[in-house]
């Protein structure tokens, strides 16, 4: 987990960070002292986005796990990262479920191609 090259948290039932790998460090510029025992959704998502991460990260701690959810996180500079999240249910060794893995995907630049894309194919348009 600590080496992957992907963005990876861990959450208990409380939403505190129990997990935050080097790739989540080196991307959004907070420790892993800083982030851990931080509640995630408070400290680290925007005001936009904490009720919808929150209910995935709840869905998550019931055992419906997502995939491919999108939001945005804001870096320790206040530069936005666009992630690609899963979110999977951690369970112990008797099956009770002690919390949340969320592995991520840094998409901003994806995003920014995209959006680069769509324009030029809009002015091309108005050209026609």
């Amino acid at each position: 987990i600590e080496t992957a090259n992907a963005p990876i948290f861990g959450i208990d039932t409380y939403g505190k960070v129990t997990e935050w790998n080097a790739k989540a460090s080196s991307l959004l510029g907070y420790s892993k002292e800083e982030a851990m025992g931080q509640n995630l959704v408070q400290r680290f998502i925007t005001a936009e986005f904490k009720a919808s991460v929150g209910e995935v990260l709840e869905s998550a701690l019931l055992g419906k796990e997502t995939a491919n959810f999108e939001f945005p996180m804001f870096t320790k500079s206040d530069e936005r990262r666009d992630i690609l999240l899963n979110a999977t249910t951690r369970r112990g060794p008797n099956g009770e479920v002690t919390g949340v893995i969320g592995v991520g995907q840094d998409i901003t630049q994806i995003r920014q191609i995209t959006k680069e894309q769509e324009r030029v194919a809009d002015d091309l348009s108005r050209l026609i």
